[in-house]
Order: structure tokens, then C-alpha cells, then sequence
């Protein structure tokens, strides 16, 4: 998505409304995340984000209810429903990670690879021709940003 207009404006919401988000460019990257942690936090067998530059995204009111279960992890939810809806990472500096799920574009936003591959859950199989990273694809992920 690196190449994407950037005029592109991406908008979504949370499963009761409550909270809205509007991100005023593309995302820099799409990418499926097979780990436990991405698991428990959507419920879904894997899960897809797409990742933003912070300055782009608002969110109305707020960015919801902010936990951080895990050390360099922290993830957003609505304060009304719970949906998910972000995870910022340390080593992601400048960097907030959107649930496809919940934008109005997710079927415009395919994801280009697959990360912690090495977690996926067994009898999930995804037939594509996406590069597969055993474990988080930050060289990837972070490049992707410049």
C-alpha cells in the first residue's frame, strides 16, 4: 500500500458506533497476524491490521479503553462494546495498527503477507501466494513505513 494515494481517506467504526476512526491516507501495510496474542484479542483464527502513521488517524471521541496486558504491546478497545480496535507496539515507534474488520474499505485492503506464521493455528489454511515470516516481519513491517 506504500504506493497508494495518499488523498485516499479510510474510514471505520466500532460494532456499536460509538467510537469512529478516520485515517486521511493509506495504509503503509496490510498483513495478515497469526499469533496467540492477535488471536485472543480479535477471537477470530487469525487476524488482519493495517498499519498507519499515527498523525493520519483520529478517532471520535477517543481511542477507547487502552490495555497493556503484554510488556511493548498496547492495544485500544471501544468503551462502549469492546471491540478491538488498535495495537501499538514498541518497536513500531509512530506507528498504530488498525483492525481491518472494523474499516468501511476492508475489502479494498488485502494483505500482503502473513506474520507468525509459525503460530498459525493448524487446521487454518489460507491458499495464496504471500510471503509467510515465522515470527513478527518487523524488518518488513518497519520498512514498509519509510
Amino acid at each position: 500500500m506504500a504506493d497508494a494515494d495518499t488523498s485516499t481517506t479510510i474510514t471505520g467504526r466500532c460494532y456499536c458506533g460509538a467510537t469512529r476512526v478516520r485515517a486521511t491516507q493509506a495504509p503503509h501495510v496490510v498483513a495478515y497476524c497469526h499469533c496467540t496474542d492477535c488471536r485472543r484479542v480479535t477471537g477470530a483464527p487469525v487476524a488482519v491490521f493495517a498499519a498507519f502513521d499515527e498523525a493520519v488517524v483520529t478517532f471520535t471521541p477517543d481511542e477507547g479503553r487502552r490495555v497493556a496486558a503484554n510488556p511493548g504491546v498496547t492495544r485500544t478497545f471501544c468503551a462502549v462494546c469492546g471491540s478491538p480496535l488498535t495495537g501499538r507496539y514498541d518497536y513500531l515507534p509512530g506507528q498504530v495498527y488498525i483492525a481491518v474488520g472494523i474499516l468501511d474499505q476492508a475489502n479494498d485492503l488485502a494483505p500482503q503477507f502473513h506474520a507468525h506464521e509459525s503460530q498459525r493455528l493448524a487446521w487454518l489454511h489460507i491458499d495464496d501466494e504471500l510471503e509467510r515470516f515465522a515470527k513478527s516481519a518487523r524488518s518488513q513491517l518497519t520498512d514498509a513505513a519509510k
